[in-house]
């Protein structure tokens, strides 16, 4: 009972942290940085933190913890893995459209791309997810892949899952330090990074939520005690797509 109670606060406390996460970035990007467009501006870099923040971190924290919610738990499993790789699939598709917005926001004004270890820890979470997400539906969803192949990808499937989710805060992180330092440089009636204008405070506090989430979420990934409980003798969690189960 007391295990419950704790994993219900913690998935609490991560709905209500990933919320914050998108809230803050979006008034980041439309309160201090002039909002959004699609026109090659920094209006249209602002897109970046607000759909990496969604996609490689928020909504992939939500999916990874789907498995975790006890209102899963005594179902067939097969509506929740559809919706696990559903939500995985869309925060794949709103983190590459954040890096299309930099591509493209970085070509239009000539500046270089990629060249920055926050670009290379980015790029790099954000391709292991493609592989990871390929990998998971080719073998945990289409009905040809054998069982010994399934059995193998689970514990490698689990970890990279943590791991992406660690390069994505360090990425996020180390994104919104970068662009302070490049926009809070003491002229152009902006204070310097060092003063801690409004904005620093705003954009370190939306760090520090970043940062928070993903704990909460490594949190509740790697507690035993709140794993989906399997109450079936053979072990079905490697059944795929078109067969039946009913953990």
């Amino acid at each position: 009972m007391r295990a419950a109670v704790s994993l219900s606060l913690c998935l609490l406390v991560c709905l209500a942290l990933g919320l914050a996460c998108v809230l803050l970035a979006c008034l980041w990007s439309s309160r201090f940085r002039g909002g959004f467009g699609w026109d090659g501006s920094g209006l249209e870099f602002n897109w970046h933190p607000v759909l990496m923040t969604s996609g490689l971190v928020v909504l992939y924290g939500y999916a990874a913890v789907l498995y975790r919610v006890p209102l899963t738990w005594g179902q067939s499993k097969l509506p929740w893995k559809l919706l696990h790789s559903g939500l995985m699939l869309l925060a794949l598709l709103l983190s590459a459209l954040g890096l299309c917005a930099v591509f493209d926001f970085h070509n239009e004004n000539h500046i270089p791309n990629l060249y920055s270890l926050h670009s290379w820890v980015g790029l790099s979470a954000v391709l292991l997810f493609a592989l990871q997400w390929v990998a998971g539906f080719a073998g945990f969803l289409l009905p040809c892949s054998p069982l010994s192949f399934r059995k193998r990808l689970k514990p490698l499937h689990v970890w990279l899952g943590g791991s992406i989710l660690s390069l994505s805060i360090a990425a996020c992180v180390s994104g919104i330090n970068e662009k302070l330092l490049f926009v809070l440089k003491g002229d152009n009636q902006t204070s310097p990074y060092s003063r801690l204008p409004p904005e620093a405070v705003f954009a370190n506090s939306l760090g520090v939520m970043i940062v928070a989430f993903g704990l909460v979420v490594l949190r509740i990934l790697t507690n035993r005690n709140w794993q989906r409980p399997d109450p079936q003798p053979q072990d079905t969690a490697y059944t795929p797509l078109t067969q039946e189960e009913n953990e």
